[in-house]
C-alpha cells in the first residue's frame, strides 16, 4: 500500500561516527622518493633499462624508515641490520647485548623498530617454546634471522607491472596486424 504524504517515514538510524582518517598510518606505508631524486642512485638508463648497480643497506633501511623523517629509527635500524647481516641469525641474548651496547631505548627498539622490519619482510622473528624442567615453566627465546620476503614481494610488484606494461604495449600491434590480415582489407 503506498505511503500517503501524511504519514510520516520512520526516521534513518544514526551512522555510527568514525574519526576521519589523515592518509595512511606511518606504520603502514612505505617511502619511495621520486624515481629522480638525487636521494636515490641511479637505477636504469635513458631507455628505462635496468642498471647493474646494487643499493646498500643504509639506501634499503631509508625506504623502511626514510632518514628525513625517521632519522632515529633509521639509525637503529641501520645498525642492528648491519649487525644482523654479519651473523645471520641472533637469538634473545644477543638482541639484549645489542640494545645495551648501543644504548637504545627499549620500547623504541622492540615496540616500533622491530616490528616494522618484520612487517616489510626484512626479518623473521620466531620465538621457541622452551620447557624448564624445575619448574615446569615455559618461556619463549626470541630469534631473528634475515628474510626474503621484502624482496620477494617488491619482485612480485615490479614484475607485475612490467608485465602489465609488456601486455599493453603489445596490444596495438597485435590489433594492427589483425586489420591488415583480415578479408575485407586486401592491398592491391
Amino acid at each position: 500500500m503506498p505511503m500517503e504524504d501524511s504519514e510520516q517515514k520512520p526516521l534513518p538510524q544514526k551512522a555510527k561516527r568514525t574519526i576521519a582518517t589523515r592518509g595512511i598510518p606511518s606504520k603502514e606505508s612505505f617511502y619511495l622518493p621520486p624515481h629522480y631524486s638525487p636521494e636515490l642512485r641511479k637505477f636504469q638508463d635513458e631507455n628505462e633499462g635496468m642498471l647493474r648497480n646494487y643499493w646498500d643497506l643504509e639506501e634499503l633501511i631509508n625506504f623502511v624508515f626514510p632518514k628525513k623523517y625517521q632519522p632515529t629509527y633509521n639509525e637503529i635500524a641501520h645498525r642492528f641490520m648491519g649487525e644482523l647481516l654479519q651473523t645471520h641469525k641472533m637469538e634473545g641474548k644477543e638482541i639484549s647485548l645489542f640494545v645495551k651496547e648501543n644504548s637504545l631505548s627499549k620500547a623504541t627498539f622492540y615496540n616500533r623498530v622491530l616490528p616494522r622490519l618484520k612487517r616489510v619482510g626484512l626479518v623473521k622473528v620466531e620465538r621457541e617454546t622452551i620447557i624448564a624442567e624445575h619448574g615446569k615453566q615455559k618461556y619463549r627465546p626470541m630469534v631473528i634471522s634475515l628474510s626474503k620476503t621484502f624482496g620477494n614481494y617488491l619482485n612480485k610488484i615490479g614484475e607485475s607491472w612490467l608485465a602489465l606494461i609488456d601486455d599493453a604495449r603489445s596490444r596495438p600491434a597485435k590489433q594492427n596486424k589483425k586489420k591488415e590480415l583480415s578479408p575485407g582489407n586486401s592491398i592491391e
